[in-house]
């Protein structure tokens, strides 16, 4: 069973050792730079103010990977998952999808009234992403930014 954590000032060199393998490298921002997105980027999209969330995704006490999400703070109608990243040696063993499970859930609970759905990024030759985030119900957009494919799932509000 896994679970996640928030990234603190106890855990975060552990999150920044966690490496993908080689050839995905190009794929994902470093965890060094997205944990500094999280805490000093307050994204500025025409208007819109993003908060960052920064968490470790564990197995037992071992920190296997990390993923990242931000809200929209204006009208809350999005949530925004930045990054999803495993460990080299953690892949292939169904934690991914374990991961987004419990990220959706959180996302879930955090959503306010106004929230309508979460979008996710990835490369467009990323065909292990691709094919995760649909099996959680993210739907391409048809649209592409910075390079990567925007895929968005309706938030299922939490009753």
């Amino acid at each position: 069973m896994i679970h996640l954590e928030p990234i603190t000032a106890s855990n975060w060199e552990d999150a920044i050792e966690l490496k993908v393998r080689p050839d995905q490298e190009h794929f994902v921002a470093s965890n060094v730079y997205s944990i500094a997105e999280s805490q000093f980027l307050h994204e500025e999209d025409g208007g819109t103010i993003w908060k960052y969330t920064a968490l470790g995704i564990y197995a037992a006490d071992e920190m296997i990977g990390f993923t990242m999400y931000c809200w929209e703070q204006n009208l809350g109608k999005q949530c925004f998952i930045s990054r999803l990243m495993l460990s080299a040696h953690q892949q292939g063993k169904g934690y991914g999808k374990m991961a987004m499970d419990l990220l959706l859930t959180r996302i879930e609970a955090e959503a306010g009234p106004n929230a309508i759905e979460v979008l996710i990024s990835y490369e467009p030759h990323n065909e292990v992403a691709r094919k995760l985030y649909a099996s959680v119900g993210f739907v391409e957009t048809g649209e592409m930014v910075d390079g990567e494919v925007i895929a968005k799932r309706p938030l299922k509000l939490a009753s």
